[in-house]
């Protein structure tokens, strides 16, 4: 156990360093965070904020991961598929971030080139877990621990859904001053005691690292920011969440410790599904529902600690639900 703490120090320490050394270059490259004109309007004043920094906890996890700080691996690499495919997010998010920089708007990649990159690299994910038998088609219910068999196709299908649902939510949930950060850092925790509850401490070597560089992230990105992660970083971090669940073989423990990622997603959609129904009409003041509770007089900074907390309640429960698996 001594090494993963090894790790998640190491990653911390390594996230503050790449902090100091990228922040001030982000500012230099004039790399600043162009604001959605639909947004908040108080979010005005962070325009020019340094953006694309979610390079700084994908270089210090990617660093830890790929030395092995910590422990020795043995020659199981469920955790670099992980560490690639959310790389793989991550490009996808850094690409987007640049032409928004590049472009000054707030829009980059379109839709549908987004959806055709995150297919493919779900697809290729997949497979490779497969391939490795670290993925079955047996469906693990938490709390019930039963399990189901369905056809490797739909499970595919399925499993691909999954995963661009929770990537994008993630993306969502990244809307205010260290939020996504915080909602993430106890699903990594989970995550972290899952695979060391499992014996597969080899997988456990990326939540540890992308732990500790999200906690030093935290350090710039907590309320007011001076860099927000952009969607290089959301992205990632998406990858990383639904890589976890499934490289764990447990896809619907997303349910409970991404509840947070869910109702940010739902949100949206029932606004702007009840607005073309009704013609105008609005369920929430705002979506994401983060902004709801702005437009309700919530500070960033409660918004934070009762999002964050409440993902670590749900992971606790999860924890419970999945218990008797092991």
């Amino acid at each position: 156990m001594q090494w993963i703490l090894i790790t998640v120090i190491g990653a911390f320490v390594a996230g503050l360093i790449l902090g100091k050394v990228f922040i001030p270059l982000l500012r230099a490259l004039k790399a600043g965070q162009s604001i959605r004109e639909i947004g908040p309007s108080w979010h005005n004043i962070k325009a020019g904020t340094p953006t694309i920094g979610g390079v700084i906890f994908i270089g210090a996890a990617l660093l830890c991961v790929i030395t092995g700080i910590g422990g020795l691996m043995r020659g199981v690499y469920e955790h670099l598929f992980v560490l690639l495919f959310s790389l793989v997010f991550g490009a996808i998010g850094f690409v987007d971030d640049y032409f928004k920089v590049k472009y000054k708007r707030n829009l980059g990649l379109t839709a549908l080139q987004k959806l055709i990159l995150q297919l493919v690299a779900a697809a290729l994910y997949l497979l490779a877990l497969r391939w490795t038998g670290s993925l079955t088609n047996s469906v693990y219910i938490p709390f019930f621990h039963v399990s189901f068999e369905i056809n490797w196709i739909v499970y595919l299908l399925f499993a691909m859904f999954v995963i661009i649902g929770c990537v994008n939510a993630v993306n969502l949930t990244d809307g205010i001053d260290g939020l996504a950060t915080g909602v993430t850092i106890p699903v990594m925790v989970f995550f972290l005691v899952v695979c060391t509850a499992s014996g597969k401490m080899d997988l456990a070597l990326f939540p540890a690292a992308l732990l500790g560089g999200l906690f030093a992230f935290l350090c710039y990105n907590f309320h007011p920011a001076k860099v927000f992660m952009g969607d290089t970083g959301s992205l990632f971090l998406g990858g990383a969440v639904c890589g976890m669940a499934f490289a764990l073989d447990m896809p619907l423990i997303l349910i409970v410790v991404g509840l947070v990622y869910i109702m940010e997603t739902l949100s949206v959609i029932m606004q702007v599904t009840y607005f073309k129904l009704t013609h105008g009409k609005r369920i929430f003041k705002m979506t994401p529902i983060h902004h709801h509770f702005e437009m309700c007089g919530w500070k960033e900074k409660k918004i934070f600690f009762v999002f964050s907390g409440a993902t670590a309640l749900l992971c606790v429960l999860a924890w419970f639900g999945i218990a008797g698996r092991f």
